[in-house]
């Protein structure tokens, strides 16, 4: 006998959808296993088991929003903090970049539906994706992403001997080692990082441990987005012909 799971875990584990998601499909009966309607939540059934999604739900999903903002310094990228807003309140129809190709106004009352797909610390600048879609959002930060984050980062300091071999491999944090990366000299201040992780503050306590300072770090490209002209404090939607 095949081994059971709960729907919305299979669900999410195939990247139909974020698990929250998919209960919400579940519940409204828009999912299906084996031909037959599922409604009950924390149902359990094969990890083999044939799931769709009905027209109702596929459309709701073409329906789901994602922006990309140029994240200034001084916003957190979910939760605010002491004295400090949250990336999400930039994101309205005043600080609509105008050369957005999608028209659409955006509602506050949709704000709550958005969460960022990975974070960008509060002293840093550039790329941010906030999204409804928890597809996009796994495909990002989920535990089996291999998306690539790429950085420009000025430093100050004197690198210590192999600094550059460590930074693209060899350094742990909190006792895991890191994933192999790309770090290379664009100028005598400033490196370019190519991340397919981001543990929070990442690159800071790579440089520290190289002996160098972080002084300026900017995102400027998430897998195939790239950041682009998009001006600072401004946001974008991303376009369906646009892919992580």
């Amino acid at each position: 006998m095949s081994e059971l799971e709960r729907l919305s875990k299979i669900m999410a584990s195939r990247g139909m959808c974020s698990r929250r998601e998919a209960d919400s499909f579940i519940e409204k009966g828009y999912v299906s296993v084996d031909g037959n309607i599922i409604t009950k939540l924390g149902t359990k059934v094969s990890i083999n088991s044939n799931i769709k999604l009905n027209s109702k739900g596929v459309s709701i999903q073409k329906h789901l929003m994602t922006v990309l903002l140029n994240k200034p310094i001084g916003y957190v990228s979910s939760q605010p903090e002491k004295n400090y807003k949250a990336a999400i309140t930039l994101i309205n129809n005043k600080n609509k970049w105008s050369k957005c190709l999608i028209k659409n106004q955006i509602e506050s009352v949709d704000l709550h539906k958005f969460a960022p797909a990975g974070r960008l610390d509060i002293d840093s600048t550039g790329l941010l994706v906030l999204t409804e879609d928890g597809r996009i959002a796994r495909n990002l930060i989920g535990s089996e992403s291999s998306i690539e984050k790429e950085y420009l980062v000025r430093v100050k300091g004197k690198l210590i001997d192999n600094g550059l071999q460590k930074l693209n491999y060899g350094l742990s944090i909190e006792g895991k080692k890191l994933k192999r990366a790309s770090v290379k000299w664009i100028n005598d201040y400033q490196l370019k990082f190519i991340l397919k992780e981001g543990k929070k503050r990442q690159i800071r306590k790579m440089c520290e441990m190289v002996g160098l300072k972080v002084i300026g770090l900017k995102r400027v490209r998430i897998g195939k987005i790239k950041l682009g002209t998009l001006p600072l404090g401004k946001w974008r939607y991303l376009m369906n012909s646009e892919i992580f």
